[in-house]
């Protein structure tokens, strides 16, 4: 079956009661959904990266009591696991769908990456201006990418220990794309295509 897109039951997930009530609909809804769009975005990454990518979905595994305010799939260059590791991910909050590649606080050499970064800021500043970043990726909030903020997530990724540093686009639940399945994945695509060059420089050396 092909991928029909992320519908308004899809973020009501997020208002169920209770961890094993809301795990169950994310199992029912929206993993099937990661299973259908995941082999192909890790297909296509494998073929832009030239090396083999790996489907992660979120299990959520750790949790014994508040349920997850969101759910993602990851792709990494590691069979084992993604949370180490520069990773692209695509999932939702009840209130939109985010598209990332992500850098978060488990990841060792964070402090050399942020320098990568601050030093290459011209291929964060090129990205469309309806890129935005993230400083947490459990929290909804997202910076714009100016200068000011650029130069300060990086700075907080680099010098704070939990510090994390996300960067691609988000959609908001109501966007019309979400609900055109086709449309949503090459979305997805182009933006991984764009944010290519920046992953590459933080595997360097």
């Amino acid at each position: 079956m092909t991928f029909q897109g992320f519908h308004p039951q899809d973020f009501e997930t997020f208002q169920i009661e209770g961890l094993e009530a809301r795990m169950q609909a994310i199992q029912e809804r929206i993993q099937p959904k990661f299973r259908q769009i995941g082999p192909y975005v890790t297909e296509e990454l494998s073929l832009m990266l030239q090396k083999e990518m790996y489907l992660h979905i979120a299990k959520h595994a750790r949790r014994t009591k508040n349920p997850p305010n969101d759910t993602w799939l990851a792709v990494a260059d590691n069979k084992r696991g993604y949370k180490k590791h520069p990773h692209f991910e695509i999932g939702l909050f009840d209130s939109h769908v985010f598209i990332w590649l992500a850098y978060i606080y488990e990841l060792p050499k964070k402090e050399s990456i942020a320098e990568k970064f601050m030093e290459n800021k011209h291929l964060i500043r090129s990205l469309p201006h309806s890129f935005v970043l993230s400083i947490d990726h459990t929290k909804k909030d997202v910076l714009p990418l100016k200068e000011e903020t650029i130069e300060s997530a990086l700075t907080r990724f680099r010098d704070v220990k939990k510090g994390e540093f996300l960067l691609g686009q988000t959609f908001d639940k109501d966007d019309p794309l979400l609900s055109r399945g086709e449309d949503f994945l090459h979305e997805a695509i182009v933006t991984f295509e764009q944010l290519v060059p920046l992953y590459e420089l933080s595997l360097e050396g």
